[in-house]
């Protein structure tokens, strides 16, 4: 059974700081893609952050230079280090898991973990 779980949301002042981590099973983890998407209250989920098993990586414009993705495929892990945090950025933040496999597409998501950005 594959599972992606988060941890690491919580409460914090604008300009702080947080960092998200997710821990994937039941998946060979570094031969999946893995991303963080977000979703705010009333608004559709959205990309924010997605790091390929190769490497490269791609940012939604709202976050970019504030917020890094990275990954250590041996501890089979994700992290999305957000800094600089605003209002805006209060949501449910999701990590995700896919790979497509010649016609077969996996993909997997975790159960989300709040980020709330508030004075």
């Amino acid at each position: 059974q594959v599972q992606l779980v988060e941890s690491g949301g919580g409460l914090v002042q604008p300009g702080g700081s947080l960092r998200l981590s997710c821990v994937a099973s039941g998946i060979i983890f570094s031969i999946y893609d893995m991303g963080w998407y977000r979703q705010a209250p009333g608004k559709q989920r959205e990309l924010v952050a997605i790091m390929a098993y190769g490497g490269r990586t791609t940012y939604a414009d709202s976050v970019k230079g504030r917020f890094t993705i990275s990954r250590d495929d041996a501890k089979d892990t994700g992290y999305l280090q957000m800094n600089s945090l605003k209002p805006e950025d209060t949501a449910v933040y999701y990590c995700n898991s896919k790979r497509t496999f010649g016609l077969t597409s996996y993909e997997y998501w975790g159960q989300g973990t709040q980020v709330t950005v508030s004075s």
